[in-house]
């Protein structure tokens, strides 16, 4: 097994599992970051599967983890992505069965089958994942969901909406997709996530 792990700038990196095998309380360093960059997400990987990035522009591309070879700790990575200038990063998915729910700033989303999301090599600079037409803005999340799961909206005012994925259309990759969520004056979408249902066992309460 091995950590897929990105960058905003656009790099991607696969390290072995063995190589966390020897953690720190102080914590050991998991990747090198450039100046003004950041780590957007980190998943476990089987060695085998695709990798999909997605950028604030709009873009996304997927490859097969194969193309990227496996790196130590203190390595900054290999291109997962090419970005236009001012784009960053925005997400990180382990391409399974299911959606992917693409969201913007100004409040707009939709869900577009992971199938509808081709396989390129890596380094290109991906296909259209969202319009982001100045209705739209620009993409602040992108999240693997499944029929019945539930995602959090969340606002730069604090704001936090809670919305079941299966209102949400499917779409195709290269549309603009609908509303979402209502904002304020000024207010903007700075995030989605997808919720994580616990399952409760009321015996434990015994």
């Amino acid at each position: 097994n091995a950590f897929a792990d990105e960058n905003a700038n656009g790099t991607v990196k696969k390290t072995p599992l063995k190589d966390f095998s020897r953690p720190r309380a102080s914590g050991i360093i998991a990747v090198e970051l450039r100046e003004n960059d950041k780590l957007v997400g980190v998943e476990l990987t089987n060695g085998e599967q695709d990798v999909l990035l997605f950028s604030s522009g709009g873009k996304a591309i997927r490859f097969n983890e194969a193309d990227a070879r496996p790196m130590g700790r203190n390595a900054v990575g290999v291109r997962g992505i090419r970005l236009a200038p001012g784009q960053e990063v925005i997400s990180l998915i382990i391409a399974t069965d299911g959606y992917v729910l693409t969201a913007t700033e100004n409040g707009y989303g939709k869900r577009t089958p992971v199938d509808d999301y081709p396989r390129h090599g890596r380094g290109g600079q991906g296909v259209i994942s969202i319009q982001t037409t100045e209705r739209n803005g620009q993409v602040t999340g992108a999240e693997l969901v499944q029929d019945g799961d539930e995602v959090m909206l969340i606002t730069t005012s604090g704001t936090l909406v809670r919305t079941r994925v299966d209102e949400i259309p499917v779409m195709g990759r290269n549309t603009q997709g609908v509303r979402l969520i209502s904002l304020g004056e000024g207010e903007k979408l700075s995030g989605i996530e997808r919720i994580v249902n616990i399952q409760h066992d009321p015996q434990e309460e015994e």
